[in-house]
């Protein structure tokens, strides 16, 4: 057997989000993005997901400039990005003009790959992003939102794919952002896939559960032309399994990598001091290393783990933590099964704290599971009942279109708010993803008096 498998490279995105919150500036970047150019990767994702939000909130960077230079610097790989759908960087919906705008830039500015999701595997909140990576000559990866419940099974996960497929996608991705994805399933799922379209196919998992190796050896085997790993600097725990031991491992039983084992070597070497930096920093958190099997019990993602960890022990009520665990997968079911996927991961983990700690279950109630329930995030996976609707948003009307066809277009609205302080379009999708911390951000940088109090003097003249 001589089976080509690529590999897509985590660690400017995925990897160092899941283990340092995204807090890589691009400074630790830039020195190997050549040597990761060179390595034999299909793509890096060094783009999207909370990557934005992280270079505005923490490291006084712009996200489109630290596109740019790494654009300038990779020749012969694709450049990758992680897109919320109709949520784009964000958690809200945006309109249709925001949406095209915001995907026309990226192509533009340097993005290959748009691979983008919707928590609720919703395709009408992807279309417009589709259908706008494609016009701009961009390569639009959809990605199939991984969970269990009794409803998501191997057929349903075929037939979204096939949906995929109709709806304009370039290539398909299974994301298992929990890594529940387990080896047989996911062969069988591979599989059946494979014969279900024509598309090319990408894994992605976490090392979360302890089985993504086992999990990425079977998906290997069922036919996956695609697998998303991390340099082993920043790989394990809830970020991807380690891209040096996956590529040697699959190389021992024929496959064909396409991967320079020395170049890896030196991308390890490179950032094992930076991974370093961060622990003693104590933003590396050790404990995001561990396994965690009850993520296979309770079918909820690491981080959110830790999350709801946090919360418990800033109320003083850890000794609640099994009893909210236990009730994270019934809210889920109450809700229609939504993957546990930004935004919905969070919306149920707080509405299961609230269940526990107040002592009575849907007695307080956050707006966005509210909006969630009247269809403002899309259609549920499977249907809520009358009971729990009534509970939760009482008579109030339930929309059953497109959540984004009763958003009017934004962008001249935007455009005006921010003019004191945008030099570009860019500058004003910074500001529509993230207000405050945009507004903020520009303002600082067109006006060095931006953030500077205002001090009154009083001044008291003697006539005397």
């Amino acid at each position: 057997m001589n089976k080509k498998i690529r590999f897509m490279e985590t660690v400017l995105r995925d990897g160092q989000q899941s283990l340092i919150a995204t807090r890589m500036p691009t400074s630790d970047m830039l020195p190997i993005i050549r040597t990761l150019d060179e390595a034999g990767f299909y793509s890096l994702e060094m783009w999207g997901g909370a990557t934005f939000d992280s270079c505005v909130r923490f490291l006084d960077e712009d996200p489109w400039e630290r596109l740019r230079s790494i654009r300038k610097e990779v020749k012969n790989t694709k450049l990758q990005m992680l897109l919320r759908g109709q949520n784009l960087l964000g958690y809200r919906h945006y309109a249709d003009d925001v949406v095209k705008e915001f995907v026309e830039k990226s192509v533009q500015n340097g993005i290959d790959i748009i691979r983008v999701f919707d928590a609720l595997n919703d395709t009408r909140n992807l279309q417009t992003a589709i259908t706008t990576a494609k016009e701009a000559g961009g390569h639009c990866q959809t990605a199939i939102s991984y969970t269990t419940s009794s409803i998501h099974t191997v057929d349903y996960f075929v037939h979204l794919a096939k949906e995929m497929e109709q709806t304009g996608a370039d290539s398909i991705c299974i994301k298992d952002m929990a890594g529940v994805l387990t080896p047989e399933t996911g062969f069988e799922l591979v599989s059946r896939i494979k014969d279900a379209i024509s598309l090319p196919l990408e894994v992605h998992t976490h090392a979360t559960s302890g089985i993504s190796e086992m999990t990425y050896l079977k998906v290997a085997e069922a036919g996956a032309d695609i697998i998303d790993t991390a340099i082993s600097s920043f790989a394990g725990g809830t970020s991807q399994p380690a891209t040096e031991s996956v590529s040697i491992a699959l190389e021992g039983l024929g496959f064909d990598t396409g991967l320079d084992l020395s170049k890896l070597s030196q991308i390890a070497e490179y950032f094992n001091p930076i991974r370093d930096r961060f622990r003693n920093e104590g933003i590396l958190n050790p404990k995001v290393k561990d396994i965690e099997p009850k993520t296979l019990i309770y079918q909820v993602p690491g981080g959110m783990l830790s999350n709801l960890l946090s919360q418990l022990t800033e109320q003083g009520m850890q000794d609640k933590y099994d009893e909210v665990l236990a009730e994270v997968p019934k809210v889920r079911a109450d809700l229609g099964y939504p993957p546990l996927v930004t935004p919905l991961s969070q919306m149920v983990g707080t509405q299961a704290l609230m269940n526990v700690i107040s002592g009575e279950r849907y007695k307080l109630i956050p707006n966005e599971i509210k909006d969630y329930v009247r269809g403002q995030y899309g259609q549920s996976p499977a249907p809520i009942s009358d009971e729990i609707r009534e509970k939760i948003i009482g008579n109030d009307e339930v929309i059953t279109c497109r959540p984004a066809d009763l958003l009017k277009p934004e962008l001249n609205v935007l455009r005006e708010e921010i003019k004191d302080y945008a030099k570009s379009e860019e500058d004003v999708l910074l500001y529509a993803m993230f207000p405050k911390q945009g507004r903020d951000f520009l303002g600082r940088r067109e006006d060095p008096f931006y953030d500077v109090p205002v001090q009154e003097v009083s001044v008291k003249i003697d006539f005397s």
